[in-house]
């Protein structure tokens, strides 16, 4: 029997992210929230601990000022917030940096975090990426994140094109990748998620090209 132990990650499930500049585009906005809401209730059922993140840029930045509604929590995830929840405000991508989520993970004895929420394309992935230098496992569930198109003197990406790549890279090495409906069925059958490595993950790539 699998002993993974879980914690419900929720990044920055925020108004922000609904209009205006940083409206997530892919998958759906309408449905990667649906799916948030998913895993929560799947999470709530379990017994799993939760920890609710929210980004702040401080009071008048342009975006994710905490004086506005912007700030706020979408209702998805609103209505559903429980006493037990863990409260986070970070100020950097990672969920890690600068704020009490590590310790509290390990106070819960959590060993994976499976992270929902926004953006794929810079909070999610630096996440998983600073989970890894601190043994933290990492799940990442592709229909409940989302990214934006980006465009800048690099080049261009549709969000499509955004999600779906850092998707393939996280699976690759950073973190488990699955839809919540087979995570749930993880979740109720207390396994881990199945995760790709680098080497064969390359392997494939240069077979295909």
């Amino acid at each position: 029997m699998n002993t993974t132990r879980r914690a419900l990650v929720l990044v920055d499930v925020q108004q922000e992210y609904f209009a205006g500049p940083l409206a997530i585009q892919y998958p759906p906005r309408d449905q990667s929230v649906e799916r948030i809401g998913a895993a929560i209730d799947a999470a709530t059922d379990a017994g799993l601990p939760v920890a609710v993140v929210q980004h702040t840029s401080g009071a008048g930045a342009p975006v994710f000022d905490p004086d506005t509604a912007a700030f706020e929590l979408h209702p998805e995830v609103a209505r559903r917030v429980q006493p037990s929840w863990k409260p986070v405000v970070k100020q950097y991508g990672s969920v890690f940096a600068g704020t009490g989520l590590e310790a509290w993970l390990r106070e819960q004895g959590a060993d994976t975090v499976t992270l929902v929420g926004y953006m794929t394309n810079n909070c999610i992935i630096a996440s998983a990426a600073a989970a890894e230098e601190l043994g933290i496992a990492v799940e990442v569930l592709s229909d409940a994140t989302g990214a934006i198109a980006i465009e800048n003197a690099a080049g261009s990406a549709t969000a499509e094109t955004v999600h779906t790549t850092l998707m393939a890279i996280l699976d690759s090495n950073f973190a488990a990748v699955a839809t919540t409906e087979a995570w749930a069925e993880a979740l109720a059958d207390g396994t881990a998620l199945p995760k790709d490595d680098l080497v064969s993950s390359a392997t494939r790539g240069a077979q295909r090209g």
